[in-house]
């Protein structure tokens, strides 16, 4: 099936196929989710075994982070000319093995190369789980299937904190354990099940010089953010403001490319960009209070890694039942206002976790938080992921995708990277609970006024938006 195909062999949500790809996608992207949930709630016990300060352990987020978000816009661009079920697969298979490699690291430096490996593969496998619903089912089934995605992968969200606390207390390396039959299981159904979808006209070259120069500057960037927490000084502002103009300098090379990774033509679209922005901020704030709470939680509350990464279960459960809702709704309706309120709730809940005591009760002080950030993300998720796909033309499913991915990713990168030094960690601070706590609230009101900016974006730029079902400005695939 192509990306052009007929509406009589697209799926349907109600029929058994589209049950399949949906299942498919979900399992695939669920394993990103799980490892990613897991890994965090590990942080405080690897570093303890494998004797990392905190900017090893930063290291450990952001080499996946940070090779993921270089080559997801690659990933994309692959899947539109390869085939996304081919794409899909291969990444799927390829983090399973460097889930392994992650398994039997023995060192910190061991460990930081192999999720850097988990993120190479990620890149493939993250832009076609969406580009492939957005290519197999009917245009009024996107939106629902999108919402049904979002809403599934907080079982795994759900389920990340409860098994991967249970395992650290084992061992960390079971976390990394488990991706691995998952993956093999998921691969085995996208070649079964999944319809192939490709872009005819997706360009005949690899964009080298535009993947060099993303992957580069990310990584410079990162790098100063990361040093400076242990090791201040002129170097990391020479090397961060490196890192820039090379990300200034993938802009102009897109422009100008004939076979760009990132058509310049996405961006003249109002919509696109302003989901892009929106993701940017909202993204950022959520990855690092996320973090944050799971470290203060162990650090301060001194609260076991199962007691820790178990305090976010309700979030995903509220996500599980209320985002395909949300989604539906918005396609009903206009994303507008769910993305503005539902940014506003989320910051509220992270306002409350803010101010945790040093022995906190979950009942009182951490799952009103909680509660408020999981409807808070349910309402805003689907319908910005939603908006964004519809803002882009089918034959760019995969490229839209790894484009929105790569912000979100990118946002996750930085404000790991970025957030310990501004607000004061250094060193082995995040294992110091009289250094943690101030810290920590800073860091939670920050990540609440970021998601402030997103709804004040949102409401600002999608003003008069349609329902994201309905037929968005679609663009000029042939100016390229």
């Amino acid at each position: 099936m192509s990306a052009t195909a007929p509406p009589t062999e697209l799926l349907r949500m109600s029929s058994r196929p589209g049950r399949l790809v949906l299942a498919t996608t979900v399992l695939g992207s669920g394993i990103a989710l799980l490892d990613g949930t897991v890994v965090n709630v590990a942080l405080p016990t690897i570093g303890r075994e494998l004797h990392a300060d905190l900017a090893g352990l930063q290291w450990v987020v952001n080499a996946y982070a940070l090779s993921l978000a270089a080559l997801i816009l690659l990933g994309g661009s692959l899947g539109d000319r390869f085939g996304r079920r081919r794409m899909y697969a291969v990444g799927v298979g390829g983090f399973g093995v460097a889930s392994i490699l992650c398994a039997l690291s023995p060192t910190i430096g061991v460990l930081v190369a192999a999720r850097g490996i988990q993120g190479i593969c990620a890149a493939l496998l993250v832009p076609g789980s969406l580009a492939i619903l957005q290519a197999s089912f009917h245009h009024e089934d996107r939106m629902a299937a999108i919402g049904a995605w979002t809403g599934l992968l907080g079982v795994a969200t759900a389920s990340g904190p409860v098994v991967g606390g249970w395992l650290v207390e084992h061992s960390w390396r079971w976390a990394f354990w488990l991706n691995v039959p998952l993956a093999a299981l998921v691969v085995g159904l996208a070649v079964s099940v999944v319809p192939e979808s490709r872009n005819p006209r997706s360009a005949k070259h690899i964009d080298l010089s535009g993947v060099l120069l993303a992957a580069f500057g990310l990584a410079a960037v990162t790098y100063a953010l990361t040093i400076t927490a242990s090791r201040p000084g002129p170097w990391s502002l020479v090397l961060g403001a490196v890192g820039v103009m090379a990300l200034g300098a993938f802009v102009m090379v897109e422009r100008g490319s004939s076979h760009a990774m990132v058509p310049p033509s996405l961006f003249r679209n109002r919509v696109f960009t302003t989901i892009n922005l929106v993701t940017l901020v909202v993204y950022a704030g959520l990855s690092a209070a996320l973090l944050f709470l799971v470290l203060d939680l162990q650090t301060v509350g001194r609260w076991s890694a199962l007691q820790a990464g178990s305090a976010t279960l309700p979030l995903s459960l509220v996500m599980l039942v209320l985002a395909g809702r949300f989604g539906r709704l918005a396609a009903r309706t206009s994303p507008r206002p769910f993305m503005v309120g539902g940014t506003l709730v989320a910051a509220s809940g992270f306002g409350l976790l803010a101010f945790l005591p040093s022995d906190p009760s979950y009942l009182t002080n951490v799952l009103p938080g909680i509660a408020l950030v999981g409807l808070g993300l349910s309402m805003t998720v689907a319908p910005l992921t939603g908006t964004v796909l519809a803002a882009a033309p089918d034959e760019l499913a995969g490229t839209a995708s790894g484009v929105n991915n790569a912000v979100s990713r990118t946002a996750g990168l930085l404000a790991v990277a970025a957030l310990p030094p501004l607000v004061g960690l250094r060193g082995e601070d995040y294992a110091n609970a009289l250094a943690l706590a101030p810290a920590y609230r800073t860091a939670m009101l920050v990540c609440a006024g970021l998601l402030v900016l997103g709804s004040a974006i949102t409401a600002g730029g999608l003003q008069h938006e349609k329902p994201a079902c309905a037929d968005l400005p679609h663009l000029d695939v042939t100016a390229r």
